[in-house]
């Protein structure tokens, strides 16, 4: 890898050849000679950060790259180079635990990886030499070697297909570690490929490594012993990726092209960008506050101990005379030396252990999600995912969620609901039709008995069977188990006879194929050279397959040239109304209109069939078109796109499929409450508008009293010129209307159940999005975007519709890049959806419904059960520890060795992989956003604010102290205290806090979405809370060191008139300070559990040993004890213990009062029974707290504050 990076910089041969020659098998090649040797980088993988040699100084240069690391650092090196008043220790201890901490965990993540690589790297592979086979270990793997690959095996390298077990010369793989589709996937050997690999004498041209998954270009000149070499063509058809698994097929033969770090797999990986919560933001924001406050106390101190020594005899008081040395420093370097010790004295004020504290929350919360068992769903057999824990927060401030709609708000499980041929309607299981004359009411439709003529109605039913790339895979019968076979798309279940099961990369080409079946045509199998179907008459036909124009997102479409068994050439198109109503006959497109608006207003995805016959000659100039652009090594995607556009033309329209895509299980009372949460919902698809708008309508995104605005090309009419014009004037009155008439809503919601303005709902398509978002020179571009979004933000929902995957992430980008910075959420599932999840501020990706963990395989089921799917485990998928599971799901190098980990699905798992969070069903939504969210954001928030606080408590009374000790530096807590607040005394109460509060019940919370909105943009961390708390802290501070101050205005606080010292002053002060805020947090803990108690009860306990003990014995490891005996003595003082009690109910007695006001009033609370409250419900009396652990409702009823 490092040798293609230099050579490449050093213009050396990787910069003059832009393509690689490989020899594979015996000998040499007089084409190849031609060519430059190339060498290539070996078959290991290597994912890991660190080695054992610069683990450490590459940990601590990452590390001490953040501020507040670094900022410590130089306070420990100013303790240890400048005579400081505290120890070093003091703070070296405190980042010496952080850093600790955090190595280990880098390391041990580190060493998974390592782990990982190992196993990939170790793992036994076949190759053949000198017609030998030989194990090896797959990071011995070479390019040119021929690697054999057995069953259910992943490929180790990036293979050339050679020779398959297969008769018909293909072989199966899935590649859900690489690109999500965990459907199998159809590839094929080289043509003319000898059956005998061990005498293969070839070389393969093919281009240097590059990420795309779906492009290969290269040829193979293979040499027979007297015969001309032969030349054929290489695409991503005959390439075997590394990470993909080999699928019923019992073994293939392959030629290694590209290896180690130079594969697909390899060069697709890419770190996620780093993310940034809210919270972490208002963190950085109060830090600087407290660094400002800590610089201004330094200058304060240092600036009024000159001051103060400039008086008279101040300076060298008789006592403390100067040394020669200190008369002779220079007076500006001691007063930085000053400035120094007091920045020293008082850097406690900046809370190093939050962060600490901050990262353990998030780490541990994360669990709570994945242990949730509201999440886990049956069919997937998996629950919630956590990829992100620096997240969790962001769950709670969510402001816009962008969804797509296949497969997120509906359930991308294809049912073939009707047909129409020459404009007559067949519905699904009966052969029902009907005029074409469709009235436009949603009143019945009148069945006739007219029909399509009997040959069309043939021809559009072979068409469905032959245009398509489903495989038929023959059952597998199971000795206890006989019936029939289930489909591994979706369960269908053929008839018995045919005993088949449906290999497809999409659900939709499978319910095609069994609508045809509905109708008579069965479609029996295929292999690289032929098709068969049986038609109506139960006799096959047998059909050669041609060329196949492979579907692209481009084009839209999807055609395969056929020849029958009479000798007639045939295409066969499919594809989107869009893209093959242009290229048709005119006078065909409107009676199959009608049919595909209609359907797409119900909600049905809607395809068009054609087809032409071609002639010899016509046939004969496309056949030479195509291998000559397959044979290119370069442009050979324009070249054959430039090909299929000319043979796509001028073809006639059969009719129309209409397909239904179902629902997601309660995802209207989802999307109800996420709207009633004061989140805004906008379906962000590539299908059409009136699929879309349907959609919408069912998931009550839109109400019957909603008015639609539309931006489409419809509405803007022909012409380019004339369409900006127009759209101007659509954005300029849709302005008016939504913006300026439309009164403010003080919830900022415009729903009509909770405002009582008009409700406005957008529909944007992509062709107008790309004039909006494409900013003309002259700027008028960036206007339209403006105005554009103010439209959409105060619509409550907005669909675009036709959309490309680009313009998804554009708009999230628009969205939160917007004034105010809005949190926005993306879901989706599929390939197309990950630039819009990686775009947004927390990305949610959706898991798919197939079995989870283990090698599977289809079985036989009685045929009573034709709607179950079982699976045979043989298996657990190979995971080296659950930390490598979830690398798996986060970093595709991982994933090499792991052929079957992660989820599965129809549309596959890229979405999951690429997100922050993975969810089974949308409905987990809700509580996802509602619950967790909610209470992640209140804990983490609460925690942030209470660090701050009780850091100025600490530090605020050393403030104080040195005003009555001469600004001489002298600290007010013993060093053992100094060090071990933050790390001991104070930190595990708030982090037991931050996991397990709930100050409102998880029913409740779902029941009332509105209270999401309390905590909305960041309401617990803004400028008037912080404030609050700084309030709070600066009174309690001055309250423990002014009240203790009192108490030893008579300075003879024990019975036998012994004086205490300022030692114990500052015990006294520190004891109150301990138990304040550690009850403080009590006053503040609404929901209590075993652990809270613990820790709470615990830290004081502790506090109150470790004093006895450090006080009251001598420790031979010290120089001075301070507190010898300190501790004890002032526990002997009555005064002491009156001064500590008094102190501390003053201190809390407004948080007392303020509890005792915000707790639910009537004489009988406490024993009202917990009820459920239906949304909308306005009265919530006391609500009982849930623990998100043990999920059971206690007794005591506490307030929604």
């Amino acid at each position: 890898m490092w040798r293609r990076r230099l050579t490449c910089l050093f213009g050396g041969e990787e910069k003059r050849v832009d393509s690689r020659t490989i020899h594979a098998g015996r000998g040499s090649s007089p084409v190849a000679d031609a060519f430059p040797q190339q060498k290539f980088c070996d078959n290991r993988i290597v994912s890991s950060k660190y080695t054992i040699w610069n683990f450490l100084p590459k940990n601590l240069f990452e590390q001490f790259r953040r501020i507040a690391n670094f900022y410590f650092l130089i306070i420990f090196l100013v303790q240890v180079i400048v005579d400081t008043p505290t120890s070093p220790v003091t703070s070296g201890l405190p980042l010496f635990f952080v850093i600790t901490v955090t190595a280990i965990k880098q390391g041990y993540e580190d060493w998974l990886r390592h782990k990982a690589d190992n196993e990939v790297n170790k793992y036994p592979v076949t190759v053949l030499e000198d017609g030998k086979r030989v194990g090896k270990e797959s990071e011995k793997i070479k390019v040119g070697d021929v690697v054999e690959v057995l069953e259910d095996e992943t490929f180790p390298c990036d293979l050339v297909l050679l020779q398959s077990s297969r008769d018909d010369d293909t072989c199966f793989v899935t590649t859900a570690s690489l690109d999500g589709e965990s459907n199998h996937k159809t590839h094929y050997t080289v043509p003319d490929t000898v059956k005998d690999v061990e005498s293969l004498h070839a070389t393969i041209e093919c281009e240097q490594p590059q990420p795309d998954l779906y492009k290969f270009v290269g040829r193979m000149h293979i040499r027979r012993d007297g015969q001309e070499t032969a030349v054929r063509s290489l695409g991503p058809e005959n390439l075997l990726l590394k990470g993909a698994t080999l699928k019923n097929t019992k073994k293939i033969y392959g030629v290694a092209v590209y290896t180690g770090m130079e594969t697909k797999m390899a060069l697709n990986y890419q770190g996620k960008s780093q993310k940034r919560s809210v919270v972490e933001k208002s963190i950085n924001a109060f830090l600087i506050v407290y660094l400002c406050l800590l610089v201004s106390k330094a200058f304060v101190c240092t600036t009024l101990k000159y001051v103060w020594q400039n008086q008279h005899g101040q300076d060298e008081p008789w006592y403390n005379p100067k040394t020669q040395q200190e008369r002779d420093t220079n007076l500006y370097l001691k007063m930085f030396t000053d400035f120094l010790s007091f920045m020293v004295l008082f850097n406690f004020i900046i809370p190093v252990s939050m962060y600490v504290t901050v990262e353990m929350q998030k780490f541990l919360g994360s669990f709570f999600i994945t242990w949730d068992k509201d999440f886990f769903d049956p069919e997937v057999q998996e629950g919630a995912l956590v990829n992100t824990s620096d997240l969790n927060e962001e769950l709670g401030q969510v402001e816009y969620i962008f969804t797509d709609k296949t497969g997120t708000l509906t359930e991308n499980n294809m049912e073939f609901i009707e047909c129409c041929i020459d404009g007559f309607q067949y519905k699904n299981h009966k052969f029902l039709t009907e005029t074409d004359g469709l009235c436009e009411t949603d009143g019945p439709i009148t069945i006739t008995l007219n029909k399509a003529p009997e040959e069309l109605e043939e021809l559009f039913l072979r068409a469905l069977c032959l245009c398509h790339t489903v495989q038929v895979k023959e059952s597998q019968p199971v000795d206890e188990i006989d019936g029939v076979v289930l489909d591994q798309v979706d369960g269908f279940s053929p008839s018995p006879e045919d005993q088949c099961a449906f290999i497809a990369s999409s659900p939709d080409e499978v319910a095609l194929v069994k609508g045809a079946m509905t109708h008579g045509f069965t479609f029996i199998g295929s292999d690289s050279k032929s098709m068969k179907i049986r038609n109506r008459d139960n006799r096959v036909e047998v059909y050669e397959l041609l060329h196949v124009l492979n579907f692209d997102p481009v084009r839209r479409r999807m055609s395969v040239i056929v020849k029958s068994e009479s000798g007639e050439v045939l295409l066969f198109c499919k594809g989107a109304d869009s893209s093959i109503f242009p290229r048709v006959r005119k006078e065909e497109v409107d009676r199959i209109r009608v049919h595909v608006e209609r359907d797409a207003k119900e909600g049905y995805r809607t395809l068009c069939v054609a087809y032409k016959r071609l002639g010899n000659e016509d046939f004969a100039r496309v056949d030479a078109e195509l291998r000559e652009a397959r044979l290119s090594l370069h442009d050979r995607e324009e070249k054959l796109m430039a090909v299929y556009n000319q043979v796509e033309t001028d073809m006639i329209l059969i009719g129309a499929t209409a397909v239904e895509d179902r629902l997601q299980d309660r995802a209207a009372e989802t999307m109800e409450a996420l709207q009633g949460a004061g989140m805004k919902v906008w379906v962000l698809t590539g299908d059409k508008m009136e699929t879309a708008k349907s959609t919408c309508y069912a998931c009550r995104l839109f109400q019957r009293g909603t008015e639609l605005l539309e931006l489409t090309v419809g509405a803007l009419g022909e012409g380019e010129g004339k369409r900006e014009e127009r759209l101007l004037e659509l954005l300029l009155e849709y302005h008016k209307r939504v913006v300026h008439d439309t009164p403010p809503s003080k919830t900022g919601l415009h729903r009509t159940w909770s405002s009582p303005g008009q409700d406005y709902g957008l529909i944007v398509d992509g062709a107008t999005l790309s004039l909006l978002l494409n900013a003309s020179p002259d700027g008028t571009g960036s206007h339209y975007k403006n105005l554009f979004l103010k439209i959409c933000q105060s619509c409550t929902s907005v669909l675009c519709c036709r959309m490309a995957p680009l313009q998804k992430a554009q708009i999230v980008r628009m969205v939160k890049s917007s004034k105010g910075s809005p949190i926005t959420l993306s879901v989706g599932d599929g390939a197309n959806d990950v630039s819009m999840i990686l775009e947004a501020h927390v990305g949610i990706g959706k898991l798919k419904s197939d079995h989870t963990g283990y090698n599977s395989r289809t079985l036989v089921v009685p045929a009573r059960f034709p709607n179950i799917i079982l699976f045979k485990h043989v298996s657990k998928s190979p995971s080296p520890s659950t930390g490598v599971f979830l690398d798996c799901l986060l970093d595709p190098v991982l994933c090499g060795g792991c052929s079957n980990a992660g989820i599965k699905g129809k549309e596959g798992r890229q979405a999951v992989r690429n997100s922050d969070y993975a969810i089974p069903k949308l409905k987990h939504l809700k509580k996802l956003l509602l619950v967790h969210g909610h209470l992640y954001y209140v804990r983490i928030a609460h925690l942030v604010q209470y660090f701050f606080y009780k850091n100025l408590c600490f530090i605020l009374p050393q403030f104080l102290y040195q005003f009555y000790c001469g600004y001489s530096q002298l600290p007010l807590y013993d060093a053992a205290y100094l060090t071990m607040y933050n790390i001991c005394f104070t930190s595990m109460p708030i982090l037991a806090y931050s996991l397990f509060e709930q100050h409102i019940s998880i029913d409740t919370l779902l029941d009332h979405a509105a209270l999401y909105r309390e905590v909305a943009k960041n309401a617990m961390l803004r400028w008037g809370p912080f404030f609050y708390w700084t309030m709070l802290g600066v009174f309690h501070g001055l309250l423990f060191f002014f009240g203790v101050y009192c108490v030893f205005s008579n300075p003879a606080l024990l019975p036998s008139g012994q004086v205490f010292g300022n030692w114990t002053f500052g015990t006294i002060v520190f004891t109150i300070l301990v138990f304040t805020v550690t009850i403080k947090l009590a006053l503040d803990t609404r929901h209590w559990t075993w652990i809270n108690h613990f820790v709470i009860w615990g830290s004081l306990a502790f506090y109150i040993l470790f004093s006895f003990f450090w006080g009251g014995i001598t420790w031979p490891f010290l120089e001075q004890q301070r507190l010898y005996f300190v501790f004890i003595n002032m526990l002997s003082s009555m005064s002491a213990w009156l001064a500590i009690m008094l102190l501390i109910v003053l201190s809390l007695l407004p948080d007392v009062l303020l509890v005792a006001l915000r707790r639910p009033r009537g004489r009988n609370t406490r024993q009202k029974k917990p009820r459920r409250l239906s949304p909308g419900d306005p009265k919530s009396p006391g609500f009982n707290m849930v623990p998100l652990i043990s999920r059971r409702v206690t007794d005591e009823p506490n307030s929604l504050c």
